[in-house]
């Protein structure tokens, strides 16, 4: 069941999703060669706390952690771990997810640590454009596959592959709502658009195959099939009368 967000509901959206912004601001020039996952985590979750929030994916379904770090092939939930060091060359995505007073703001960035390849910068900045060719297709009353078939429009042209098993989603009160959010064309995103409909957009673009598969050790890590580079970038987005707002853009 897809909610529509009140006016009370979206000004907390704003909030929450400003504070998730704020996070990733603040860790930025922490995210660099030599440091650890488990550092990042703890600086984030010591942030979101002491601004009055809740790291959403700590204990979510058992998850461990307070943020994801998805390091190189590793698609989403990456774990951190003070035993993980970043390198030079490494691209890591950095997701966190705040919960203010009582509703929820989910943002994430994929850096480039220290000297990276020319086809691992590509991959950045064409993820990222991914990501805005989708969110420029939100507008009210068109049907959410406009997303999906902006991104795959933009992509398919570059060689590159977009992740099938996970999509943006709903978002509010709860984590995940409906509806699911699709980065690739498909009927199945047949949903009229409507203001006031929070959701995210987060396509997961590949070098190589969409296909991924889920670490059988810990339940979490997903790595692409083939081992190639992932790369993702998300925005919480609030649809308008008008067109659309990024409730996680500073």
């Amino acid at each position: 069941m897809i909610k529509i967000k009140s006016s009370d509901e979206i000004q907390k959206m704003r909030k929450a999703g400003k504070l998730a912004a704020e996070t990733l601001e603040f860790i930025k020039p922490f995210v660099l060669e030599g440091e650890t996952t488990g550092r990042i985590d703890a600086l984030c979750h010591e942030f979101i706390v002491k601004n009055g929030a809740i790291p959403a994916p700590l204990n979510y379904h058992g998850y461990p952690r307070s943020i994801c770090t998805s390091i190189n092939d590793v698609v989403c939930h990456g774990i951190p771990s003070q035993a993980v060091e970043l390198k030079s060359g490494d691209i890591v995505n950095v997701d966190v997810t705040v919960i203010l007073d009582g509703y929820h703001g989910d943002t994430s960035v994929t850096h480039c640590i220290g000297s990276v390849s020319e086809s691992a910068r590509l991959l950045v900045e064409r993820a990222e454009n991914a990501m805005y060719r989708g969110i420029e297709a939100v507008k009210p009353n068109v049907y959410m596959y406009e997303v999906g078939k902006a991104i795959e429009k933009y992509i398919s042209k570059l060689g590159y592959s977009i992740v099938r098993d996970y999509g943006g989603h709903g978002i509010g009160r709860e984590f995940h709502e409906d509806p699911h959010v699709y980065h690739f064309y498909t009927s199945q995103n047949k949903i009229r658009l409507r203001p006031g409909m929070c959701f995210t957009i987060e396509p997961m673009i590949n070098q190589g195959g969409w296909q991924v598969v889920t670490s059988k050790t810990d339940g979490w890590t997903v790595r692409t099939k083939d081992h190639s580079l992932s790369a993702q970038f998300e925005h919480t987005l609030l649809v308008t009368d008008y067109g659309y707002e990024i409730l996680t853009k500073l």
